[in-house]
């Protein structure tokens, strides 16, 4: 069965939710597992690529946008709306406005919770379509930035 998580986000700042995601990426890939960040437009992927490139040396992630690197793509692949990832994988952090049909096939699915009030509805409206896939849900306050 999958589990999804729901970090509530106190900061405005629109990078904060974006930082958030690339920092889970980097947890989970420490843990031994292969992620799928799905970017809500291909510009947001290119920020989290970028941001993901910028981290300390001694905390790379290894990752790339789907259609470059590695044919199964590396432990960390970043897409969009209307692409496929490459290949199962175990973690799904979600940034699109949607709840994915596909976040089933997942064992994990991390999501979040803004605190500006259109987004906040819209994590609502993916809370119960993941309810409804039968997917169990767990709503924490986001870790703290290191």
């Amino acid at each position: 069965m999958s589990h999804a998580t729901f970090y509530i986000i106190d900061d405005a700042d629109p990078e904060a939710r974006l930082k958030l995601a690339g920092q889970q990426a980097a947890w989970w890939y420490q843990q031994g597992q292969s992620v799928f960040l799905l970017a809500e437009t291909r510009e947001q992927a290119e920020w989290l690529d970028e941001y993901l490139w910028q981290q300390d040396p001694d905390n790379f992630v290894p990752h790339n946008l789907i259609g470059e690197g590695p044919r199964q793509g590396s432990p960390v692949e970043i897409g969009w709306p209307g692409l496929r990832h490459s290949g199962r994988r175990a973690i799904l952090i979600n940034l699109s406005q949607d709840a994915p049909n596909f976040a089933v096939t997942f064992a994990q699915v991390v999501d979040f919770v803004p605190c500006e009030e259109k987004l906040k509805q819209q994590a609502r409206e993916r809370y119960k379509a993941y309810r409804l896939a039968g997917i169990q849900l767990q709503t924490t306050p986001a870790p703290e930035s290191p």
